[in-house]
């Protein structure tokens, strides 16, 4: 099957945005328009088309990337509308990572907000030329010339308008198109989709005079040409004004801005209009690059002769084709039944079916062209990051980098025979998601995931009991806790057993004392003339190192002693290395009580970055967690709090920061050392673990 569209007019573009800035109801109105779909779907009745999962509809929010493709102006534009919670940020890194342009929505009312920020800053990482569409101006309190400046101040993007409300709030009836120095009306009985131009009135033409003076020293600046001709006072056709801007937009040397309603149908054709005239296509950005396998360095451009270049962006399980992997082809053409080899892996593979995404809908095709997206079954061993390419020469393009997560919880079945099931949802939705992680904590045996954050992780929980049926319980992970002693103790210890036949006979004398912090533990044999066969001696110390796993005092392992083993006897007939064994324990055990003990807890090295104004609020969360200042630092624009914390206290800390901070601070943690509990808290955990073994022994 011969490409459809030529790759000129192909466009990848994403639409990103905070949450509930308006990204699902303006790609809703997208589809209509271009006529992929003929009704429309609206996010807070559960009807978009974009938003599938049941947990997206229920919550009104985005939560998982969705692929669509549709046609304006004879173009192909293959959409993805991407999450706006801080939680789903790694669907909007792996969609920038393969996209050439993005729409930035904004809220007219709300502006530039944090998480605006930090799909901003993922776009610049991955160089994407972007325009920017003012959403809400519907919306009472909208403001449009104010988030123009938020663009240019918070963002540091060369904003340019070019087009500007007429009225806001429950007065906005249209826009003023700069370029064409017109009105543009929206009929609302049939959705938007008659749009009238009418000549300007003298108010209006008044009010669009300096903006569209702004415009055109914008577009001078950035092309020779057309400077030459605002000095002439020559006039400058909006062709001439679309090839400079989309140049421009290509360079990030502009940022075009548009405004409109999605919900109320306005403006939405302009912004496909921007879309087509200003975002680039495969052709338009330089040639993709990677590493051939010996590690030099290589480039594929989008032509279909050329090799198969393709990166595997996403994995998704789907219930009713199995694996399904999304897919980005930068060159050549990946065609259904034939091998690929995924370089990263060094594995041959076969591909299955190929479809064209429809959010969760699939479309049969034959053939992935360059330049295109689209997703393949039959790939098992494929998984997000993967570069598939053709065997005679293979390249190896940049993997994804995924942040790390920063909330775990500890999680079992309901019912233990659901153990099974439990663990086989884990490994496929681990596989789904690269920043979801699936550990098992070798001390107390918890399985323990790790998220992004609170929602994402009742994400994981809800998805776990609807499609695999498992109904899971969860809690904070336990921390891992140590004992020590403080100061040295004698102990001896005397064995004596008599049963049938021979008895059990062992006699050690022990010194104790303390190590330094994270020295471990030394055993010492420093017996002399035979006291204790050197045979029996390995059975003392596997004694000594049973006891400190086992825990004395709360449970916990101990860690830093020194245990010396300076004297003892034995019995020729009834010694032997299981009484010694023994033995070395309960002296132990008995040394350890009778020498101060204490519990320590694992202390974390924090440095949060945060907007200055915040630094005062965090410091004293910090200090009513038990935490220790350590010192700040100024970062451009943001302070670094460096500070020591007990892991213990941390839980939760994600979501506070969060909501202290309007999610504008972040924090990274590192485990720096162990430290003794204080008494009464030391108390109290220890009373909690009783309990809760108690609890479990019933159960």
């Amino acid at each position: 099957m011969a490409r459809q569209c030529p790759l000129e007019k192909v466009r990848n573009i994403g639409i990103m945005a905070h949450i509930d800035a308006g990204k699902t109801t303006c790609s809703e109105r997208i589809l209509f328009y271009t006529g992929r779909l003929h009704r429309m779907g609206e996010v807070h009745d559960g009807g978009a088309t974009m938003d599938f999962m049941v947990q997206e509809q229920e919550r009104g929010i985005t939560i998982s990337s969705a692929a669509t493709t549709c046609t304006w102006r004879d173009h192909q534009i293959n959409l993805i509308d991407t999450p706006g919670h801080v939680d789903f940020t790694v669907e909007v890194e792996r969609s920038l990572r393969i996209l050439d342009g993005v729409v930035g929505l904004f809220c007219a009312v709300g502006g530039v907000q944090p998480q605006s920020e930090t799909v901003w800053r993922q776009a610049e990482k991955y160089d994407v030329p972007r325009i920017c569409f003012v959403n809400k101006m519907d919306r009472i309190g909208a403001d449009f010339f104010a988030v123009v400046g938020q663009i240019q101040e918070t963002l540091g993007a060369n904003a340019v308008p070019l087009s500007i409300p007429i009225g806001s709030g429950p007065e906005f009836e249209g826009l003023i198109d700069l370029m064409k120095g017109v009105a543009v009306y929206y009929d609302e009985n049939d959705r938007g989709s008659t749009i009238r131009e009418e000549p300007l009135t003298e108010q209006q033409a008044e009010y669009m005079a300096p903006w569209r003076q702004n415009l055109l020293e914008k577009v001078a600046e950035v092309d020779d040409r057309l400077l030459e001709k605002y000095f002439a006072e020559e006039p400058i056709s909006r062709e001439e004004i679309v090839a400079a801007v989309r140049a421009a937009t290509h360079q990030h040397l502009i940022c075009p801005v548009l405004c409109g309603s999605a919900f109320k149908n306005k403006g939405v054709q302009r912004l496909l209009d921007a879309i087509v005239d200003f975002l680039p296509s495969p052709l338009d950005l330089p040639p993709v690059s990677g590493n051939c396998l010996a590690g030099k360095p290589i480039e594929r451009t989008p032509k279909e002769g050329s090799h198969l270049a393709a990166l595997a962006f996403k994995v998704v399980a789907d219930k009713h084709v199995g694996k399904l992997i999304y897919v980005r082809v930068y060159s050549g053409t990946l065609q259904a039944g034939t091998y690929v080899l995924n370089s990263t892996q060094n594995r041959r593979e076969r591909v299955g079916r190929l479809f064209r995404m429809h959010a969760n809908r699939q479309e049969l095709v034959d053939c992935i062209y360059s330049g295109e997206i689209g997703a393949v079954v039959g790939l098992s061993d494929t998984v997000t990051g993967d570069t598939l390419c053709c065997e005679n020469d293979p390249i190896v393009l940049e993997a994804i980098d995924f942040p790390a997560p920063v909330i775990s919880v500890a999680v079992q079945p309901e019912s233990r025979d659901d153990l099974e099931k439990l663990q086989k949802a884990l490994v496929r939705l681990a596989e789904e998601d690269p920043t979801f992680i699936v550990a098992t904590d070798p001390e107390t045996d918890n399985i323990v995931i790790s998220g992004m954050g609170e929602l994402h992780l009742e994400i994981i929980l809800d998805r776990i009991k609807r499609e695999f049926g498992v109904a899971v319980k969860s809690s904070p992970p336990e921390v891992a806790y140590r004992e020590t002693i403080t100061s040295a103790v004698d102990i001896e210890e005397r064995l004596r057993k008599q049963t049938g036949g021979h008895g059990q006979y062992a006699h050690v004398i022990l010194h104790i004392e303390p190590m330094g912090p994270g020295q471990g533990y030394e055993f010492v044999n420093d017996v002399k003339g035979g006291n204790i066969p050197k045979e029996y001696i390995p059975a003392i110390e596997k004694g000594i190192v049973q006891a400190m796993a086992e825990g004395v005092w709360a449970g916990y392992p101990v860690v830093d002693v020194r245990v010396t083993l300076v004297d003892g006897s034995y019995h020729e007939v009834d010694s032997s290395e299981m009484a010694f064994r023994t033995c070395a324990s309960m002296a132990f055990k008995k040394g350890f009580m009778k020498d101060n003990p204490v519990l320590l807890e694992p202390v974390m090295r924090m440095n949060v970055t945060t907007p200055e104004d915040y630094a005062g609020s965090i410091t004293g969360s910090l200090c009513s967690r038990r935490g220790q200042i350590q010192g700040m630092d100024r970062r451009g624009n943001a302070q670094e709090i460096k500070a020591m914390c007990p892991l213990a206290n941390l839980f939760g800390y994600t979501s506070e920061l969060r909501n202290m901070t309007q999610g504008r601070a972040s924090f990274t943690m590192q485990f720096e050392h162990y430290e003794a509990v204080p008494y009464t808290i030391a108390e109290e955990i220890i009373e909690k673990r009783r309990k809760r073994e108690q609890s479990q022994r019933r159960g």
